[in-house]
Parts: structure tokens; sequence; C-alpha cells
């Protein structure tokens, strides 16, 4: 989200790549697709490439596999390529930085941090708002379900409210006349959705960012 807020800012275009899907394809295919990325963001420039779960390509080199280090091979040649990278950007996302390979993380290539914490109250109020602004909403309680959400991120709580929303949908399926969100449905959609980010991972973030790495 951040990424693309980013990109929307300044009026870049965007592309993103999903680090796991990039390590799922065939041998040689996951090469071929970081190539191809940096190819279509030259041709697109001005353009934001956002590498998401960058820990899944960008593993230490012993632990990452064969194939993870011609991967991660190919990421780094394109990053330090011959062909100046005008008007391109490249960012990513990573819940493991500690994993990553120090390769990485040297100057011209992601050599600067930051730290996104958890979305505060204001942040998880402005993503409810917005992840629901298309559909009407019957509470009149959103503090309540913001506080709900405390410890959540971003993502999931956008999860939340499809979650919410597909139960709405049902509903006109069955025979409802109009499609509403109950404030109900929000509440069963937090108690179905876990945290993905526990105590013991915010103490490690906060320890990288301590060590000066963010």
């Amino acid at each position: 989200m951040t990424a693309q807020a980013v990109a929307a800012t300044y009026k870049l275009n965007f592309i993103a790549v999903k680090g796991a899907e990039l390590i799922s394809m065939y041998v040689g295919e996951s090469e071929r697709a970081v190539r191809e990325v940096f190819r279509k963001a030259k041709q697109a420039a001005p353009c934001v490439i956002f590498f998401d779960e960058i820990d899944s390509i960008g593993s230490e080199r012993e632990s990452g596999g064969a194939k993870g280090l011609n991967v991660l091979t190919t990421l780094l040649n394109e990053m330090d390529g011959f062909e100046a990278m005008k008007d391109v950007l490249v960012l990513a996302a990573t819940n493991k930085p500690e994993v990553l390979d120090p390769a990485l993380l040297r100057p011209g290539r992601f050599d600067q941090h930051v730290y996104v914490g958890l979305p505060n109250t204001d942040a998880r109020r402005d993503i409810l708002q917005i992840s629901l602004r298309k559909v009407p909403v019957a509470t009149n309680d959103l503090d309540s379900l913001v506080a709900d959400t405390e410890g959540y991120s971003g993502a999931e709580i956008v999860g939340v409210c499809g979650v919410a929303k597909r139960a709405a949908a049902r509903r006109m399926i069955a025979g409802a006349t109009e499609v509403q969100i109950e404030e109900q449905d929000l509440r069963d959609a937090i108690a179905v959705t876990r945290k993905g980010v526990t105590d013991e991972m915010l103490k490690s973030y906060d320890d990288f960012a301590n060590a000066g790495a963010c």
C-alpha cells in the first residue's frame, strides 16, 4: 500500500511483483520473469517496481537453494545493470528483514530502509472508510470497530472488509433487495481474521530498526 501511494503521489507507473510467485515458476522462468519486469519498467519509465515478500527471493544465498540463488543473482545483476535505470525506482517489502542477503542491502541496491509499523488508530479508520466507501454500511459505531482491529495490518483490515462485503452479497443472492454491510458482518469478519504479526515479530522489527538497519 505504501509503494502504491508513492507511485500515485508522484504520478508514476507501477509494477508489483510477488516474490513467492517468482520462486514457484519452473527452472529458468523465474530469472526470465525478473529480467522482463525490469525491461517493462524501463519502457514505462517513470516507473516504480515493487517486490513484495522480497525475502522469498532475497534470502541469504547459503539458505535459499540453487533456484533461489539464480533468481537473486539475476535480481542483483538487473539492479547493477549496465543500462542506466533512469526514472525507475525499485522498492521492496519484507516481514523477515533479518534473513535478507547482505548483498541486497549494499549501496546502490536496497540501501535505504524504512520501518513501517502496524497502522495506528487514525490509519485503521482511514483504511476501513476507504475499503467500505462504495458499499452502504449500517453502523454508527465505527470507533469500536477501529479499536477491535488494533494489531491488524493494513492488508488484514482490507481483508476484513472483503469478508464483510461477501456476507452482504450472499444476503442479496438469497433475496435481499439491497446490498448493505451490517455492523455484525464486520464484527464477524474481525473474529475470523487472524492477526499475522505476533509480538515476537514486532520485537524483531524493533531490534532490526534500532540496530541502525532502518
